[in-house]
């Protein structure tokens, strides 16, 4: 099976000015995916959309392609994730299914890449996407009503015991597995059939706030120790 690895980009972060490009733990952060990308092995090619050229530069340097550039309407906050992918699949034919990976995700390793695409491959499954046991429980969860009352979000009985609460999930954001005619029909990684690549919270931070930042970075900063 020929798999793309896809690592989606684009400049003009608000939250993190150029976090894809800001140095953590040694080297820019989009430096992390490549390179666990590169270990796995299990790639035809790796490549980098993006729409900014600093971010190009330093894909190259570390050994991403970058056929292309990404359009200013394919980069844009209100654009959907999934064209992005579909672009790069119009742009980059023959292969036969695909992986987005995103750069904010940096403590995802080459050991989860090979799992999840073994996995793929023995279940003989259409998507797979990264998921984490959810810290946070709808049951625990409650909205506010206009006179500052606890209203709970949750349908169960309210537990004060986590292990009476039935285990959920979140997507990670680390991985996004598809077939290629599949995810062209589809328009999307989920589906009622999508399978989970279950990752712990120690390698599922996604980095959107410089909280988050700081989070991931003492963590791979442990992991070269």
């Amino acid at each position: 099976m020929k798999v793309l690895g896809l690592i989606n980009a684009r400049g003009g972060s608000k939250g993190i000015p150029n976090k894809n490009v800001k140095e953590i733990a040694g080297k820019p952060l989009i430096a992390w995916t490549i390179e666990a990308a590169a270990q796995s092995n299990k790639f035809e090619d790796i490549v980098v959309s993006t729409d900014d050229v600093d971010i190009a530069t330093v894909a190259k340097v570390y050994g991403a392609s970058v056929p292309f550039m990404r359009s200013a309407q394919l980069a844009a906050d209100e654009t959907p994730g999934i064209d992005p992918v579909l672009d790069a699949l119009e742009r980059l034919p023959g292969f036969d299914a695909i992986m987005l990976m995103q750069p904010t995700s940096p403590l995802r390793n080459s050991a989860d890449i090979v799992a999840c695409i073994n996995y793929a491959e023995s279940k003989n499954v259409n998507s797979i996407v990264s998921v984490c046991e959810s810290h946070y429980h709808p049951n625990w969860m409650f909205s506010i009503t206009y006179d500052n009352v606890l209203k709970s979000y949750g349908e169960e009985k309210i537990s004060s015991r986590r292990q009476d609460l039935k285990a959920l999930y979140s997507i990670n954001g680390a991985m996004y597995f598809g077939l290629v005619d599949w995810l062209r029909d589809q328009r999307s990684f989920i589906d009622d059939h999508t399978h989970a690549y279950i990752m712990p919270p120690e390698r599922s931070i996604d980095i959107d706030t410089p909280l988050d930042w700081k989070f991931a970075e003492l963590l791979l900063g442990e992991s070269l120790l």
